[in-house]
C-alpha cells in the first residue's frame, strides 16, 4: 500500500471509530511539531468542523506556539490557546512544599512530565465537555521505545500514527500539506528547555526507524533501543491485575 492510500485509510479509520464510540468529534493537543500537525490534517478530513485543536503552552518556547498556530491554520482547524503556566506553578509549589524535593535529574523529569499531565487533564476535560475523543500523536518510533509521558501525552483514545515511523510521518506531512517550517523543525517534546528528542533518546530517529524496518544499525544502538523497549513495556500495557478472588 502506498503512503497516500494509507493516509486515506486513516481518515476512514478515524471516521469509523468515531461512530463506534458514539462521540461527536476529536480534540487534539497541537504542539507545533510534525506529528500533531499531521494529526490536525487527518482529523479535519475525517470530521470537518467537529474537531478542535488545543494549544497548551506551559513555559514553552514562543516559537512552538507560533508553529502550533501555523499547523492549525494550514489544516483549517479551529483552535484555542490555553496557557498552563499558572496551573503548573501551583502544582510545582504544592509538591515542593509537601515533599523534600532535591534539584536533580529525577525532579527535573518529574516537573517535565507534570507539564504533559496537565495538558492531558485539559484535553480530557475539553473532550468530555464536547463529547469528543482525544487524539494521540505518538508515532511508531516513539511508541516502541516509550518516548512519551505515561498518563500524559501517552493518554489518548486513539493513535492514528502508531504504525508509521518518524520518516513516514514526515513524508505524510508533505503529502497532506503541512508547512515546510514544521516539517524541517528539529523534533522536541518541549518539556525541558533547550532539549531535543534525539539528545534525550541518545540516538537518531534515522537509526530508530532503520531498527524498526529490521535494517542493520550499530549494535550498541540496537541494544539501547531493545533495552528502552523492555523498560517501557509498562507504558504500553494495562495496569497489572491479580488473579480473581472468586473462581
Amino acid at each position: 500500500m502506498e503512503l497516500k492510500e494509507y493516509l486515506d485509510y486513516l481518515v476512514d479509520f478515524l471516521k469509523d471509530y468515531l461512530k463506534k464510540a458514539n462521540a461527536d468529534g476529536y480534540v487534539l493537543g497541537v504542539s507545533g511539531g510534525v506529528d500533531s500537525a499531521v494529526c490536525a490534517q487527518l482529523i479535519k478530513r475525517a470530521c470537518g468542523d467537529n474537531c478542535l485543536g488545543l494549544i497548551l503552552p506551559c513555559y514553552s518556547e514562543p516559537t512552538d506556539t507560533e508553529d502550533a498556530i501555523l499547523a492549525c491554520k494550514a489544516a483549517n482547524l479551529e483552535f484555542k490557546t490555553i496557557s498552563l503556566n499558572d496551573n503548573f506553578d501551583i502544582f510545582k509549589k504544592l509538591l515542593i512544599s509537601s515533599f523534600k524535593v532535591e534539584n536533580n535529574s529525577n525532579s527535573l523529569m518529574t516537573f517535565a512530565n507534570l507539564k504533559a499531565r496537565l495538558r492531558m487533564l485539559t484535553l480530557y476535560a475539553t473532550a468530555q465537555l464536547k463529547r469528543y475523543l482525544v487524539i494521540g500523536t505518538d508515532n511508531l518510533a516513539e511508541y516502541y521505545v516509550g518516548y512519551f509521558t505515561k498518563h500524559g501525552d501517552g493518554a489518548c483514545d486513539i493513535l492514528p500514527l502508531v504504525r508509521l515511523t518518524k520518516t513516514e510521518v514526515t513524508e505524510a506531512a508533505r503529502i497532506l500539506g503541512v508547512p515546510e517550517k514544521i516539517i524541517n523543525k528539529r523534533p522536541t517534546a518541549g518539556l525541558i528547555e533547550s532539549s531535543y528528542d534525539e539528545l534525550e533518546l541518545g540516538f537518531s530517529y534515522k537509526d530508530l526507524d532503520a531498527f524498526l524496518r529490521k535494517q542493520e544499525i550499530d549494535p550498541r544502538i540496537r541494544a539501547k533501543i531493545e533495552q528502552m523497549h523492555k523498560n517501557s513495556a509498562h507504558k504500553r500495557a494495562l495496569a497489572p491485575r491479580p488473579k480473581p478472588f472468586r473462581p
